[in-house]
């Protein structure tokens, strides 16, 4: 990303959990620690089936009394009726403000120039009074900024920012083994721990209970990680459902085809090293792991 560079991600939505019982409520239920989110600091968690699955995943910031989920726009709705389960007697309010935020990434240089900002993962500060913070899964993919259209292109201005195709940025993203895209295919089918949750800093060990944790904690402990969530690279459009297959065997599944393919796959060599360099076979066509 360039300095002057800015995307507008109009496929992410802003749900907001208000409230004097919204830290309890989303401690007690998403695989992150609510001690890590304030004014200056931002998280990466999920919410996970109780045998540890895959469900949600979203970005925490603090906001005045409660916090903002910063999560994939077509899975709002879900994610609310989700949250609305486990809300039981908790003094919580639960929001969808998808159509009053906007949000936007900014480039890391362009995010470190601010005052007050600091080169760590989700390092949060504000600007024009709203919110902006590094990425707290990976600086690779800079600053974010949540704020109304007017105040947000008020901002643009001031900080001589430029609007280009976000399609640079989820490239980045893809590359870095990030879905932001179509994670409904993920649901139920890859334990958080496949998914990577430990490396994208989405999970503390040490926090106590929460949805999936027994699971999560017990695939940890043994080290039964078998599978892994990785990015291809392909020249052809690939199908979900997919067999992937190396040297004549299959050694995964093609959980998202496409616009940016991800796919489950056995776990052999640390850092996949068998793959290097090396072809896979998906539907009759090649492929290759990023890594």
């Amino acid at each position: 990303m360039e300095k002057d560079q800015i995307f507008f991600l109009k496929d992410r939505g802003i749900i907001f959990v208000n409230g004097k019982d919204s830290k309890e409520f989303l401690q007690n239920i998403v695989t992150n620690d609510l001690n890590k989110v304030s004014d200056t600091s931002s998280c990466f968690a999920f919410l996970l089936t109780p045998q540890g699955k895959y469900l949600f995943d979203f970005i925490i910031v603090k906001h005045k009394s409660g916090y903002f989920l910063d999560c994939e726009k077509t899975q709002t709705s879900n994610l609310i009726n989700r949250l609305n389960i486990y809300k039981l007697n908790s003094n919580v309010e639960i929001l969808n403000l998808s159509n009053e935020f906007e949000v936007a990434v900014i480039s890391k240089d362009k995010y470190l120039s601010l005052d007050g900002t600091q080169d760590l993962e989700g390092n949060t500060t504000r600007y024009n009074n709203d919110i902006i913070f590094l990425d707290p899964r990976s600086t690779k993919l800079g600053g974010r900024i949540i704020a109304n259209l007017e105040k947000l292109m008020i901002s643009i201005k001031s900080l001589g920012l430029k609007s280009q195709d976000p399609k640079k940025y989820y490239d980045i993203s893809h590359k870095n083994g990030i879905v932001q895209i179509n994670t409904k295919n993920l649901q139920d089918k890859v334990f958080g721990l496949e998914y990577n949750f430990e490396q994208l800093n989405a999970i503390d060990f040490k926090k106590g209970c929460y949805v999936g944790q027994e699971n999560t904690a017990r695939m940890k402990l043994k080290n039964k990680l078998r599978k892994k969530l990785v990015p291809l690279e392909t020249d052809k459009k690939l199908k979900t459902g997919s067999d992937v297959n190396f040297k004549n065997n299959k050694i995964g599944t093609v959980l998202i085809g496409e616009p940016y393919p991800f796919a489950l796959v056995k776990v052999v060599e640390p850092n996949y090293s068998e793959f290097k360099d090396k072809d896979l076979s998906i539907d009759n066509n090649k492929s290759r792991i990023i890594l």
